[in-house]
């Protein structure tokens, strides 16, 4: 596949693509690029709705010649563990960043929850999190209360007694029930706003039918996150344990 930054002509194929309602994927293989690249490209600028062939390529112009200016010199990609190609990975933070914030969360707490998401620890101090990200101290802070608000990062200590903030299989599942008690909230106020309404109008009958949705809704998000944590839990406890037993033979 071809290496380097999508054309303006390909940023015009993106578009079409995108009119003919094609999926990221068919539009890359028409490209002979990446499936990442095309969905890098298109969240970051404006989603399948909103992308403009002509703006991507302006914005996209300004974003290099604003890393151009702010690199350093000499400044090279960190070292990766496990042999892992260094662009690659940059590439596929990007991708990850720019999918969360199609997802409706803000711009940096994507770029805080990918880096997190990405370290083989889970876990980078404050400290770490600006150097690796070439922001301020008041921007992650700012991100992460947003994040353990949400119930995707958690605080913990390490033995340094320094505060370092986590991602790992339990905060998506936290988040999940999280999200359940939430959209529960919102049942329980619906259905009293059918009391308010009278029961049988147009505006009370709305609010049933929403009540019963999300209701639905709800009680199957708790029940799947259960399931899967269990699930998921005991397939990991069975593999440790395999592991670690050392053969008869």
């Amino acid at each position: 596949m071809p290496g380097g930054r999508l054309t303006q002509q390909e940023r015009q194929q993106i578009a079409l693509g995108l009119a003919d309602g094609l999926a990221y994927a068919e539009i890359a293989r028409r490209l002979d690029r990446p499936t990442s690249t095309i969905t890098r490209e298109v969240m970051r600028n404006g989603g399948p709705t909103a992308y403009r062939a002509e703006v991507a390529h302006r914005a996209t112009e300004r974003r290099a010649h604003r890393r151009t200016q702010a690199a350093p010199r000499g400044a090279e990609a960190p070292a990766q563990a496990h042999g892992r190609d260094a662009e690659a990975v940059r590439e596929f933070e990007e991708t990850f960043t720019t999918v969360m914030m199609g997802s409706g969360m803000p711009t940096m707490m994507s770029r805080v929850m990918a880096c997190l998401t990405l370290t083989d620890t889970g876990s980078l101090t404050a400290a770490e999190l600006v150097q690796r990200l070439q922001v301020s101290p008041a921007s992650v802070s700012k991100a992460i209360a947003f994040l353990e608000s949400q119930g995707l990062v958690r605080r913990e200590r390490d033995e340094r007694r320094r505060e370092r903030y986590v991602v790992d299989d339990d905060i998506w599942y936290q988040s999940m029930m999280a999200s359940a008690r939430s959209t529960a909230q919102i049942v329980e106020i619906a259905r009293q706003g059918v009391g308010v309404l009278v029961p049988g109008t147009p505006a009370a009958t709305r609010l049933e039918n929403v009540a019963r949705f999300l209701d639905f809704v709800s009680e199957a998000i708790a029940r799947a996150a259960e399931q899967a944590r269990e699930i998921l839990q005991t397939k990991s406890a069975t593999t440790t344990d395999g592991a670690a037993e050392p053969s008869s033979d």
